[in-house]
């Protein structure tokens, strides 16, 4: 087992790598931001990709930032996956998980072919919308159609794909066809783990993950997104979560916007 020296120096190594390939901006900003994203996750169980890829977007392109935020947290994704077991809602995984499929290649088939600038405008559009709609979000009891999965499966799967960002939309669907709190949380987790996991693949078929410097650059960021997770699950308690969240969807919106302004 490597002793703490050589671990140390692997790490300035990898450091020292990644400032020569990315740059003392990235290398210095990028891990704030994962940090502060997955705080947020801690605090309130979500949110982590739809902060930190539109923040990270400002510093790298797109096709770089999809297959980072899916190493980080696919972890994340296995770890709630597989503890929340019992309480699926099979016949809603069902119903919703070929439209996901479908929404996935589509969403590559974009990620791989549509222009840099396309894509900051596309996901700073669903960074605001996102932002904004939550501002305004009334919560309803009003079961919806079933056949609301299509729509909800295919798009959601695109923007997880494009920006790992499908979640979102799982939310509003699933949160609307189950009633009961924990058998939503279990579906959820099982959902954005198997999305994640196609993903996986999907990415690695591609050639996506193999990008230069991928790996070292997730490795330098994996302790942040740990960290982060550790200091919002000892926060989550001590502030109000529904402050935080007009916080982050503020966050959100804005940063679509300044990502609109800067494509257009």
């Amino acid at each position: 087992m490597a002793n703490p020296l050589h671990r140390l120096r692997l790490h300035i190594e990898i450091f020292r790598e990644l400032v020569q390939a990315l740059g003392w901006e990235v290398c210095v900003i990028a891990p704030l931001f994962i940090l502060f994203g997955y705080v947020i996750f801690g605090m309130v169980g979500f949110g982590s990709t739809i902060i930190n890829t539109p923040l990270l977007a400002h510093l790298l392109p797109l096709r770089f930032v999809a297959p980072l935020t899916l190493l980080l947290d696919l972890f994340a994704a296995i770890s709630v996956g597989m503890r929340m077991r019992g309480e699926v809602d099979r016949s809603e995984l069902r119903r919703i998980l070929p439209f996901v499929l479908l929404g996935l290649a589509l969403g590559l088939a974009l990620l791989i072919s549509l222009p840099e600038r396309a894509l900051l405008l596309l996901l700073g559009c669903f960074a605001f919308y996102a932002g904004i709609s939550g501002l305004a979000r009334r919560h309803s009891a009003r079961r919806i159609h079933p056949a609301w999965a299509v729509p909800a499966g295919v798009v959601g799967g695109m923007f997880s794909a494009l920006y790992g960002t499908g979640a979102t939309i799982y939310t509003i669907y699933l949160s609307r066809r189950i009633a009961d709190i924990s058998a939503f949380r279990a579906t959820m987790a099982r959902l954005v783990l198997i999305a994640g996991l196609v993903r996986t693949v999907l990415f690695a078929a591609s050639g996506l993950l193999s990008q230069d410097h991928l790996l070292l650059a997730a490795l330098l960021l994996a302790p942040f997104a740990g960290f982060g997770l550790f200091l919002g699950n000892r926060l989550h308690q001590r502030l109000s979560a529904r402050h935080i969240m007009v916080f982050v969807y503020v966050l959100i919106a804005a940063n679509g916007a300044a990502l609109i302004v800067r494509a257009w």
